[in-house]
């Protein structure tokens, strides 16, 4: 006796048997499945009963084949009537219908669980008896529960979900991830992450690899991803806090991959604040170092060079002093002398330089005149020029061919202008900002302050 019985009723829930092995082949297929089964025949007689019903009531085939109904055994006596009233008024109507009640288990506990029954026509088309599929209700709420989550976490999440599959391409996104990555839903599903985000996308690709091969990271990480698809159509570089999940499928006996949950959360502006918050910090203790070690200094001139020295780090390559010459006639382009300068080179301290005294010849429009001219800071910058081209647009500046920023700000003590400072950074530093200006400009009256005290005369 296996998941039905060979005899009797069993022939009347369908054709004539089908051939040797035919039982075994249904039953094979009954006890292979994840649901419930059992069927009753016309007269209400227990048919089929498959394994995942022996699971759930405790009731084997053997013992639950050939009973009538569920009466004295699978439910209570006063709730058997109405129970098989209801299983087999599916043979009467169309469609499935669908049940709720409580069935006992054979240690005496009860279930509660939910059916779907639908009737079996026998060869002359009319009814011959009852398929029930059942499943325990509580499932079907956790189920319904997963389902319920998961709509909630792609549809009204304030964070950003996307769905990978095993080959690291979106397969399911939630509207605020299509916002953040600058595209529809559908449009980016299926498409490699690498048209979809460009700068950080291999470091994505990695740990998107690695969750599917080890498991979640126990902690999410932040990283800087570039967006391609932006309305200003420039690559916009963001800070997504990622978790990362395996999805594994709940159906297979060993864990089987289906892809990586990724879930992230802007937190650009937040990082950007936390950055500079800390470069204020470190700007603000390199400030206080410098005055320490200046004050150690016996001539005001290394005083000023060492001023510089401490801005230097972390903020620029190289450093330039230039001098207004002490006689400018009216009307005449204002003269600049170098006094000091960084190494053309590797980075290295500011120190003096020839003392020659001879002006250095600024083109017409330069940052540094221009700076002295207004009193205020002057930047400049070659851009994204190509590496020859920029290297000449310093060159014609007078300044050493890897600069591609400059900040110029003005050396001004007790009202008079001095000269001036200019700030160079390389194609590997970010432009200087109005932040950068405001450091700078510090700096720059210190420097001012200590070249006053070695006398020199500037342009009031």
């Amino acid at each position: 006796m296996s998941a039905s019985r060979r005899s009797g009723t069993t022939d009347e829930l369908g054709p004539e048997e089908p051939g040797p092995g035919g039982a075994e082949l249904l039953a094979a297929l009954l006890d292979g499945m994840d649901a419930a089964l059992c069927a009753f025949d016309a007269d209400g007689v227990v048919t089929h009963w498959n394994r995942e019903a022996e699971r759930i009531l405790g009731w084997s085939a053997a013992e639950a084949v050939g009973r009538q109904g569920f009466s004295g055994w699978a439910v209570r006596t006063a709730d058997a009537e109405e129970v098989e009233a209801r299983l087999l008024s599916a043979m009467d109507a169309h469609g499935r219908q669908v049940h709720e009640f409580a069935l006992l288990t054979k240690d005496g506990g009860r279930v509660l669980v939910r059916t779907q029954s639908a009737a079996v026509r026998g060869g002359d088309g009319k009814p011959a008896g009852v398929y029930c599929a059942f499943s325990e209700v509580h499932a079907q709420i956790d189920l319904e529960r997963s389902i319920a989550l998961s709509e909630a976490l792609l549809e009204n999440a304030s964070w950003g979900v996307v769905l990978v599959d095993a080959d690291l391409r979106p397969a399911v996104a939630n509207e605020h991830a299509a916002r953040a990555l600058g595209m529809g839903r559908t449009a980016l599903l299926g498409r490699p992450l690498g048209e979809l985000l460009g700068q950080g996308v291999e470091e994505l690709e990695s740990a998107l690899s690695h969750v599917l091969a080890e498991g979640a990271p126990p902690a999410p990480a932040e990283m800087w991803l570039s967006v391609r698809a932006t309305e200003s159509g420039e690559p916009e570089r963001r800070c997504w806090r990622s978790g990362f999940l395996r999805l594994a499928s709940p159906l297979a006996e060993e864990p089987v991959p289906l892809g990586v949950a990724w879930l992230f959360l802007d937190v650009t502006e937040a990082k950007q604040t936390e950055q500079e918050a800390a470069q204020l910090r470190f700007r603000s203790q390199q400030l206080h170092r410098a005055s320490r070690a200046a004050g150690e200094c016996e001539d005001p001139t290394e005083a000023a060079t060492v001023q510089l020295d401490f801005a230097l780090a972390g903020f620029a390559d190289h450093a330039l002093i230039d001098l207004v010459a002490s006689q400018t006639a009216d009307g005449e382009p204002v003269r600049l002398i170098r006094v000091a300068a960084t190494p053309a080179g590797a980075p290295g301290p500011c120190l003096p330089v020839a003392k020659a005294g001879l002006p250095v010849r600024y083109l017409e429009g330069h940052p540094a005149p221009q700076c002295v001219d207004r009193v205020g800071s002057v930047r400049a910058s070659a851009g994204t020029a190509p590496p020859e081209r920029a290297r000449g647009w310093a060159a014609a500046r007078q300044w050493p061919e890897d600069s591609v920023h400059a900040l110029c700000t003005v050396l001004r003590s007790r009202g008079r202008t001095l000269g001036v400072v200019t700030f160079l950074r390389g194609a590997s530093r970010t432009q200087f900002e109005r932040a950068d200006a405001t450091y700078a400009e510090s700096v720059s009256a210190r420097v001012a302050a200590s070249l006053d005290l070695a006398g020199v005369l500037g342009a009031g």
